[in-house]
């Protein structure tokens, strides 16, 4: 009888069938130096990460611990490379995946705007990661919600989170994400057509804050990439109508408020170049609260960005550009100095250049370029 081992079969299959397949970049630093390394085990154990970049020799960060949700910061020490990298927790280890380090001054930044995701019913997405950039935003509504995967008042639950990841494991593998949040990914129990007697939102987003590693509080952040000067401002302001009922679902917004004040003087800071918030409610709506102390506000800046509805847009209001944009075409609510609308899904590119303006491409899913404009410096 001929003798057949069957032990580097057995060894084969076991490392192929405990691959870690779940695995995103984001930033808890508010700057570009760091990454944060984040993936998803069944078993929990410790967390590794092993990166190096072509002709360099291994560096290891390594957090012992008991988790099944990894966060991992690695430092970013050159530019212009090709980082490459692997995660293990325990006997389960990933393949090897690669991401872009952040372009020099002497090159060109390319960075991607998104809203609605989840309610965009698997959007190709071919064309955005054809454009090649170096980091993802979203508008909000990065999920449909979480009670229907995680049950009713479940706060904690991340599953809606991890589909997300599922349905572009590569792009997420490859490309620093940097979301903000809308009602829907706080929703723990169905809206409804009238108030009912308990909150309907997590206010505190707490799954979004335990699967994301962002900036400051996670709620609210900035990030800024110093080579560009350009700075990203994330808001929480969405359904504020709501406010004060149990369909409250953001922040407090008011003059007095902790996300007012934030970001009052986070514009009256020395910053320079691009300066671009992020938020989730209706630009038009936004400007007129406090008196139109938001508009103000928005306007020291250099760009706003929003995810409300369900459509692409530009509007001007004294030469300052607001727009719109989301993965999913439908409803729209145009604004009042509407310049460019058009009823499909699409993304946001945008490019900077060193001392340059930001050009800023309106793209339908399909790669169609819509509208192109120019953004002017602080």
């Amino acid at each position: 009888m001929k003798f057949v081992s069957i032990l580097p079969l057995l060894v084969c299959n076991f490392y192929a069938n405990s691959q870690i397949t779940r695995v995103w970049l984001t930033h808890q630093s508010e700057d570009p130096s760091q990454i944060v390394v984040n993936w998803h085990t069944q078993t929990p154990g410790n967390s590794e990460v092993i990166f190096y970049t072509e002709g360099m020799s291994p560096s290891r960060v390594t957090q012992n611990g008991h988790a099944t949700l990894h966060h991992i910061e690695i430092p970013l020490a050159q530019q212009d490379v090709t980082y490459h990298y692997r995660v293990k927790t325990g006997n389960e280890e990933s393949e090897t995946f690669s991401f872009k380090g952040y372009p020099s001054s002497q090159k060109e930044l390319r960075v991607a705007i998104v809203g609605n995701w989840g309610y965009a019913d698997n959007p190709d997405l071919s064309q955005l990661i054809s454009d090649d950039p170096h980091v993802l935003f979203t508008l909000g509504d990065n999920i449909p919600d979480l009670h229907q995967l995680c049950g009713e008042g479940v706060q904690d639950c991340i599953e809606p989170f991890l589909k997300l990841i599922d349905s572009q494991p590569a792009l997420f593998q490859t490309t620093p994400f940097m979301p903000i949040l809308g009602n829907h990914d706080k929703e723990v129990r169905p809206r409804g057509t009238q108030y009912p007697p308990v909150a309907v939102y997590d206010t505190n987003a707490t799954a979004y804050r335990k699967f994301f590693e962002l900036p400051g509080e996670e709620w609210k952040w900035k990030f800024s990439i110093g080579d560009f000067d350009a700075t990203f401002i994330g808001l929480d302001l969405n359904h504020i109508t709501d406010y004060g009922t149990t369909w409250q679902t953001c922040h407090a917004f008011g003059l007095n408020s902790d996300q007012f004040r934030w970001y009052s003087s986070t514009m009256e800071m020395p910053l320079r170049g691009h300066i671009i918030t992020l938020q989730n409610e209706q630009n038009q709506r936004m400007r007129s609260q406090e008196n139109g102390k938001w508009q103000q506000l928005f306007e020291k800046g250099t760009m706003v960005f929003a995810g409300y509805g369900y459509y692409l847009e530009r509007a001007e209001v004294d030469g300052f550009p607001y727009f719109n944009t989301s993965l999913k075409a439908g409803d729209q609510y145009p604004d009042k100095f509407s310049k460019v609308l058009s009823p499909v899904g699409g993304y946001m590119l945008l490019t900077f250049t060193k001392n340059q303006p930001a050009r800023v491409e309106t793209k339908s899913l399909n790669g169609t370029l819509l509208d192109t404009y120019f953004s002017r410096m602080k």
